[in-house]
């Protein structure tokens, strides 16, 4: 969006009985809910779903347990047309972390053991992949991409930092703390080219983009149900192409060691698995009720304006604009630049995070990246421009007097 645009607050999105979206949802009605990108939000629907297949389990766990993984079979079908990919190519795992863990146990060193990442990467995945570097005796290199990097220099900076020790490649198709993109598949198609596995997180990216795996180069990619999704919690997808996903093992040996992948996926023992056979359920409701295609429009012209009137109000007050060029926008997610002070770390924003969701009464994320400090805007159907309006009005001003603190001698 330019300078003199200006963003206009979309209708909010309603129920077929003409309800608020958000009667959809059991969030606390006290609360501000504007960080739907780390832990999402489960429809009732689905809430249901999960809770009359754990009363399944309980009547008669010796009947459930062995049908089991026939049942997430099933599931797997289902979310793999949500995906569009292959059945045979999609494991179900916890999480993105828990799967970007098991293509970590998987690999092994061929070259020099040296691992690339971006400094916008997951820290989990970055700590994962920093323990295989010390298991192949080698290391971590950082690839510097600048914020406000577009596709061309991002591209380069990642592809500068390859070299004949490289192992494996580590990068993220939507950053979590930066909320932009990188250019996935033309890193994965220079590394194909050098012989060199990649591994994508896409942890925000089901839900958030149509296609996630449109035009796929790379080995192996992870990317969460229970985000954008909106699936119970501990539902993500594996996806694995080529000779390599032979290795992939569950975090679990069970009885399913020996089948082939993906299928030795769906035996994990007594984990509740409930919550992969309810994500089928949580991705219809969106469609059936608005279509994905118009809640993702819906979302990303609702960033827009929530980003505008809170920069807008920080900029009021700090007389600093705070708009973030951030070189590879995605849909549903911005950033807003804190006043100078806030946020600085991740775990100074992590603190802010927590004192605005307990003094303030919203939950919001909060960000950081080279110092300096972000609000990330996530938005989804249940939310409202009244929602960022609130922030503007109520928090910003608050938020610019903690500021103030910090700076005082």
């Amino acid at each position: 969006m330019s300078e003199t645009e200006v963003a206009v607050a979309p209708a909010p999105l309603l129920l077929a009985d003409g309800r608020p979206a958000a009667r959809a949802w059991s969030l606390d009605p006290a609360q501000r809910h504007l960080n739907h990108g780390s832990f999402g939000a489960v429809p009732l629907v689905a809430q249901a779903r999960q809770q009359a297949l754990r009363a399944e389990m309980e009547r008669s766990p010796v009947v459930w347990f062995p049908a089991l993984p026939g049942r997430i079979a099933a599931a797997r079908l289902e979310l793999a047309a949500f995906l569009h990919v292959d059945p045979g190519d999609l494991a179900l795992v916890p999480n993105a972390s828990a799967g970007a863990t098991v293509v970590h146990a998987a690999l092994t060193r061929r070259r020099g053991g040296e691992i690339v990442v971006t400094d916008h990467g997951y820290g989990a995945v970055t700590m994962g992949a920093e323990r295989l570097a010390r298991r192949w005796g080698g290391r971590v290199r950082t690839a510097h991409v600048p914020l406000g990097a577009g596709e061309d220099e991002a591209y380069e900076a990642v592809v500068a930092s390859l070299s004949a020790d490289t192992d494996l490649v580590v990068v993220d198709q939507i950053t979590s703390a930066t909320a932009r993109g990188l250019p996935v598949e033309r890193i994965g198609a220079e590394a194909r080219r050098r012989g060199i596995p990649v591994l994508v997180d896409g942890a925000h990216a089901p839900g958030l983009v149509e296609s996630p795996l449109a035009g796929a180069t790379y080995d192996f990619w992870t990317g969460n149900l229970h985000k954008w999704g909106c699936a119970p919690r501990g539902a993500a997808a594996l996806v694995a192409r080529g000779p390599l996903r032979d290795a992939l093992h569950p975090l679990i040996d069970s009885w399913g060691a020996h089948d082939p992948y993906p299928d030795r996926f769906d035996q994990q023992g007594t984990l509740d698995a409930t919550s992969y056979l309810a994500a089928p359920t949580a991705l219809a409701f969106v469609a059936d009720t608005w279509g994905w295609p118009a809640a993702r429009r819906y979302m990303d012209r609702l960033a827009d304006y929530g980003a505008q009137v809170i920069g807008a109000a920080f900029a009021g007050l700090t007389g600093v604009d705070s708009a973030v060029d951030v070189g590879m926008p995605v849909p549903g997610m911005r950033l807003v630049r804190l006043p100078d002070g806030l946020g600085r770390t991740r775990l100074e924003a992590d603190a802010l995070r927590d004192r605005v969701a307990r003094e303030l009464a919203v939950e919001a994320a909060f960000t950081s990246f080279d110092g300096i400090g972000y609000l990330r805007l996530s938005a989804h159907v249940y939310n409202t421009a009244a929602d960022y309006e609130h922030f503007a009005e109520q928090c910003v001003p608050v938020l610019g007097e903690w500021a103030r603190a910090v700076a005082r001698p």
